[in-house]
């Protein structure tokens, strides 16, 4: 495999799109589906066509595979490629049994360059890239070597987390913070360890002792076992949770809005609870009303991952005749790759975050990519 390397894109661009909501069907196509927000106009062409297989938190997600979509749907509109076969789409796995057919499925239907989005796809990419090697392949979140035909995009997550401990550390008032994770693996080891170090760094720096609740759900498509892990958190004392959970983070969300709304206004700075998204600006889905009728919102910042705009770039380079196979590309913090939205944090906590984020961009402080266990 080639070098690894960093490489900068726009991630506010693609982060910034609207919420589609779009919903497909397990193992088929997203063309066949009309709430996509995908549109027929515009030119074919196979050679250049391109498909992406999402885990199963699905389009929809609000979080990672949503940011995919976006980011494909962007490049589709930009080049006036239409959308269905011998263009761009999606293809949704509603089920982790469904990745190889899905990704199969994508070849069979002549797609020239085929995501998978999430490192539950890898063995389902690395099987296709080794029987079909004139298509290209790319594999979001992990690493596949010895492939000329796929391009492999990780993020240091690790570094947007760390960002998002110094969020939490600078807002709670409790001094009981929560992560909640889908499934264990070295990603979502890179998001539990890089909040581990930054709410422990900013608790030095405020000279205080917050401690951390670290729950996984087992799943990235389970919003009922987000809500639940959620529920107990905060009844346990926790008033801030960053969750590294796809489509599970919806529960997690939902059990905050529905404690919030209990509140009057009066009652927010001591009772109420917060959440930071994951992946895109999740600040819609914070949006609420109080008991006695305020209008508020309870997401206090989003880590972004330039999920989308990596997938733009690849397919742009594809289109250039230029698809980078067999390279590992980084996404990083000091590149643009990986950032923390400003949210509804504090004056105090946007400062020691743009500190924090001076600091490892700088090489100053380095954050660990694996959680002691």
């Amino acid at each position: 495999m080639k070098k690894a390397k960093l490489f900068s894109l726009g991630i506010v661009a693609v982060a910034g799109l609207t919420l589609l909501g779009a919903c497909g069907n397990g193992g088929k196509s997203g063309s066949t589906d009309s709430t996509g927000g995908g549109s027929a106009d515009g030119k074919t062409d196979a050679a250049h066509s391109v498909a992406i297989v999402t885990d199963i938190g699905g389009v929809d997600d609000r979080s990672f595979n949503q940011s995919a979509w976006e980011g494909l749907e962007a490049w589709g509109k930009e080049h006036n490629i239409a959308r269905g076969v011998g263009g761009y789409d999606y293809v949704q796995s509603n089920e982790a049994s469904e990745y190889t057919t899905n990704v199969n499925g994508a070849v069979q239907n002549g797609f020239k360059t085929i995501f998978g989005v999430g490192y539950l796809l890898k063995d389902s990419i690395e099987a296709a890239a080794a029987q079909n090697p004139d298509t290209q392949f790319g594999i979001i979140d992990d690493v596949i070597e010895g492939k000329d035909n796929v391009v492999s995009a990780t993020f240091k997550d690790n570094e947007a987390a760390y960002l998002a401990g110094f969020a939490a550390a600078y807002t709670t008032k409790t001094n009981k913070v929560g992560f909640i994770g889908g499934e264990e693996g070295v990603v979502i080891d890179r998001f539990e360890a890089g909040f581990i170090k930054g709410v422990e760094d900013a608790s030095k720096a405020l000279g205080k002792e917050i401690k951390i609740d670290s729950q996984y759900a087992a799943s990235f498509g389970d919003p009922a076992k987000g809500k639940a892990l959620a529920a107990s958190m905060y009844q346990g004392g926790v008033d801030v949770i960053f969750h590294a959970s796809g489509g599970t983070g919806a529960g997690v969300f939902q059990e905050a809005k529905a404690i919030n709304e209990q509140l009057n206004e009066a009652d927010l700075a001591d009772k109420k609870v917060w959440v930071i998204g994951v992946d895109s600006d999740q600040q819609d889905e914070g949006a609420y009303k109080t008991k006695d009728g305020k209008e508020d919102n309870f997401t206090l910042a989003s880590t972004l991952k330039g999920v989308g705009a990596a997938v733009q770039d690849i397919s742009t380079r594809a289109l250039e005749d230029n698809f980078p196979g067999g390279e590992h590309i980084v996404y990083g913090l000091k590149d643009g790759g990986v950032s923390l939205t400003d949210g509804f944090l504090s004056d105090e906590a946007k400062d020691a975050v743009k500190e924090a984020k001076d600091q490892v961009s700088a090489g100053d402080i380095k954050v660990p990519e694996t959680p002691e266990k």
